[in-house]
């Protein structure tokens, strides 16, 4: 009874291996820093022992039950750079600007992903980033977009606060990680202005002091400011609460009561930014 019920336990997961296109035979599996030079070292590594991962784990995840080789790839600057240059050479700069927003995505599909991506554009004789028709280009473009669309939103919502220190503070708590992507734009924006924005999702943020950005944290990540997204009195500019004030007037002065429409308001300006929005307070 035993050996019968054995055989049918290798039948069945011969069966489940088959109906989800896996198979435990043969597993491959490379484990990384999770980084993205990582990355591009992990796919330099799978073509010089030509061999090429089944699954990607960072180095603190468990190894499944069953698989046949584990690879541990260790983080090379050099042979990330020579990936790099490839990928330079062979992909527009909008389609290596898709790359960096896939990867800040923080997905756990997005490391396979890209390195299935990056594996076709490396095989590929000519640019393959249109052909939207493979799954895994038309899965980059696509977790992109979504970050692309996640970096507005925190452009499009960002509301300062002025600090007794005149420095301008302000947090939000977006699904990705795109403070990176945003940099730039702040530094330009507030050039002529100290500013510090803050993830609370990810518990750090950048300090701009008017020469650089830092990135930066708080030891306490759970003071209040940081779960309300709202300084304390004694912590704002003495005309900071007439700004806010201000603010408020002029949100509801323009805002004409029968053309009310709610639905579109919360597509527009997710209700998850509300307690961030000096307007909503």
């Amino acid at each position: 009874m035993f050996r019968l019920n054995v055989f049918y336990y290798f039948c069945s997961l011969k069966a489940f291996s088959k109906d989800r296109k896996f198979s435990t035979k043969n597993m491959i599996i490379f484990q990384y820093d999770a980084t993205f030079e990582g990355l591009l070292t992990a796919l330099f590594d799978a073509y010089f022992r030509r061999t090429f991962p089944d699954l990607l784990l960072a180095e603190k995840e468990p190894l499944p039950l069953f698989y046949d080789e584990c690879h541990r790839v260790v983080t090379d600057m050099t042979k990330a750079e020579r990936v790099w240059k490839l990928l330079s050479r062979k992909l527009s700069r909008s389609a290596l600007s898709c790359l960096t927003y896939c990867w800040l995505s923080e997905t756990t599909e997005a490391p396979m992903l890209l390195f299935r991506y990056l594996r076709k554009v490396t095989d590929a004789p000519a640019s393959i980033e249109q052909n939207f028709a493979d799954p895994d280009v038309l899965g980059v473009y696509q977790l992109s977009k979504k970050v692309a669309g996640e970096r507005m939103r925190v452009l499009q919502f960002m509301r300062f606060q002025k600090t007794a220190d005149q420095t301008y503070f302000g947090i939000m708590e977006p699904i990705y990680n795109v403070y990176p992507l945003t940099i730039q734009h702040f530094q330009n924006r507030f050039a002529d202005q100290s500013w510090l924005i803050y993830d609370a999702r990810r518990r750090y943020g950048y300090y701009y002091d008017l020469k650089a950005v830092n990135e930066i944290t708080f030891e306490d990540s759970q003071a209040d400011f940081l779960r309300h997204g709202k300084l304390q009195d004694e912590l704002l500019d003495k005309n900071e609460k007439l700004f806010q004030e201000g603010w408020k007037s002029y949100f509801h002065s323009v805002c004409i009561q029968s053309r009310l429409n709610p639905a579109k308001h919360k597509k527009d300006m997710p209700v998850r930014f509300w307690k961030y929005l000096t307007e909503k307070d």
